[in-house]
């Protein structure tokens, strides 16, 4: 008789992880995407392409409401382009055009982390405007109570506080098989 365990989940759709900054989208999706033999995208790579500038830089010369149109084009033109793995920033999930895109035609994962991680994690790299505040903890803060409510939408929940890079990646495969 086959181990299951091993087998890999059959994909049909886009893998879009979503959460809040630093809960580890980008590097999870790296690995997962490997794993899987997908194409893994940033969402946040792709707006800076599209402007030609950086996040930091739309934010500060055209502030957040552009930035939130150019995330909906781009998160549009890539839930189209078939299974992937798809690294979302922090807010695409909250609106709702984009998140009724998401969950049509892809499988949203919530990678779910507490105040402490995420609060660690976002102190090790700068980038992050939403941050720029005199408290980015309390910021934090903020965002976990207007977002999680939102992110619980997600049909699959993955808690990545004291998780490793593999073992989340292994949840997520196992979600998706279960999921399928």
């Amino acid at each position: 008789m086959p181990d299951t365990r091993t087998k890999q989940p059959n994909v049909n759709r886009p893998i879009v992880l979503i959460g809040l900054m630093g809960a580890g989208k980008s590097s999870v999706g790296r690995r997962l995407a490997k794993k899987l033999g997908l194409s893994f995208i940033d969402s946040d790579d792709e707006i800076e392409k599209a402007a030609g500038c950086t996040i930091e830089d739309i934010f500060d010369r055209f502030g957040e409401a552009e930035f939130r149109q150019g995330e909906k084009r781009v998160m549009e033109r890539l839930l189209d382009e078939g299974p992937m793995v798809l690294a979302t920033g922090g807010g695409a999930f909250m609106n709702s055009d984009i998140r009724a895109r998401i969950l049509a035609k892809g499988t949203a994962v919530w990678l779910r982390a507490g105040l402490e991680a995420l609060f660690e994690r976002t102190s090790r790299r700068g980038g992050r405007p939403l941050l720029k505040t005199s408290d980015p903890r309390k910021t934090l803060e903020t965002l976990i109570k207007e977002r999680y409510p939102v992110y619980e939408e997600a049909p699959i929940i993955i808690d990545t506080d004291t998780e490793t890079l593999d073992s989340t990646v292994d949840s997520i495969i196992e979600a998706l098989r279960a999921d399928a």
